[in-house]
């Protein structure tokens, strides 16, 4: 078992009368990717916040490397490295002016903030634009420009908030590529992110997070053997039409959704449960099989009403 560089027991964090955090207990092992998933509201980054050491825990102990953010705070945020949700970097200053400036922050020597500079730029595929102003480039280079400044004291672990947040599919594999890198070379990550997609391929576990509170925890692959079946059957009717053929699926599997554009059918075999369904005399638009998914389970678990 690797040792935990982030315990948290019992954590709560509040604002005024609100309760953003209400007592959730994590432990992040050394070298692992772990993830935050929940909808707006759910106390992820509240909860990142205080790990980052820029907001105090309310009750509740939090650790990272066995020390006590209230009281060693600056030590503990010169061993981590920081992506924040929204881009923060000088987008008047060049690409390599940003990391010779924030690697100046930790005090390290200008030489070596030269060569740091040079091998991160290697890393996150942005050398031919050393010399190019922030404010010019495209949104996946600007990810990887502040991943690549977060790397520039050397962290042992990495907090990204919604890293890939707005990016295209190339922009968006480009970083995953990135991430899995710095994982191999023993940085531990710890992110929060909406893509269900994206949490299946970097993280080794995950908590899902609703209303302040962890209601699952383990890895991708177990939350969604325990949480949901499978294989999925989709099954589309005409519109304004689902809610009828509802009684008529009821026991094609484990369980059903009836969706404004579609039947879900939660099912061990779903060809299986198409030809049931079939047989019944259903006859829908389409249907599709799929593998169960990560975002089943989100959705199973924190429901699927919209939160401002």
């Amino acid at each position: 078992m690797s040792e935990a560089l982030i315990t948290a027991r019992n954590l709560v964090k509040k604002f005024g009368e609100l309760t953003a955090v209400a007592g959730i207990d994590v432990e992040v092992r050394r070298g692992e990717a772990f993830g935050f998933l929940g909808p707006n509201g759910a106390g992820k980054s509240s909860t990142m916040r205080m790990i980052g050491c820029v907001s105090p825990v309310t009750s509740g102990e939090l650790r990272l490397f066995g020390m006590d953010p209230a009281t060693d705070g600056p030590r503990i945020r010169g061993r981590i490295g920081v992506v924040p949700q929204m881009d923060t970097l000088d987008t008047e200053l060049t690409v390599e002016e940003n990391l010779h400036i924030y690697g100046r922050f930790f005090d390290i020597p200008r030489a070596e903030c030269r060569r740091r500079t040079k091998e991160l730029l290697a890393f996150a595929q942005l050398s031919e634009r050393a010399t190019s102003v922030v404010d010019n480039l495209s949104g996946g280079m600007k990810r990887r420009l502040s991943i690549a400044r977060s790397l520039i004291n050397n962290p042992e672990l990495l907090l990204l908030d919604e890293p890939t947040t707005g990016l295209d599919p190339q922009a968006r594999h480009v970083l995953w590529d990135r991430l899995y890198r710095l994982k191999q070379d023993g940085v531990t990550l710890v992110l929060t992110t909406h893509y269900m997609d994206e949490a299946e391929q970097l993280c080794d576990r995950l908590v899902v997070m609703d209303q302040g509170r962890i209601v699952a925890e383990g890895s991708p692959r177990s939350l969604i053997e325990q949480h949901s079946t499978r294989e999925v059957l989709e099954l589309r009717f005409p519109a304004g039409r689902n809610e009828e053929h509802g009684p008529q699926v009821e026991g094609l599997g484990e369980r059903h959704e009836v969706l404004p554009d579609r039947i879900l059918v939660y099912a061990r075999d779903g060809e299986e449960a198409l030809a049931a369904a079939h047989a019944r005399g259903l006859q829908p638009e389409s249907a599709l099989v799929r593998r169960s998914s990560l975002e089943d389970v989100f959705l199973h678990l924190t429901g699927r009403t919209l939160v401002d």
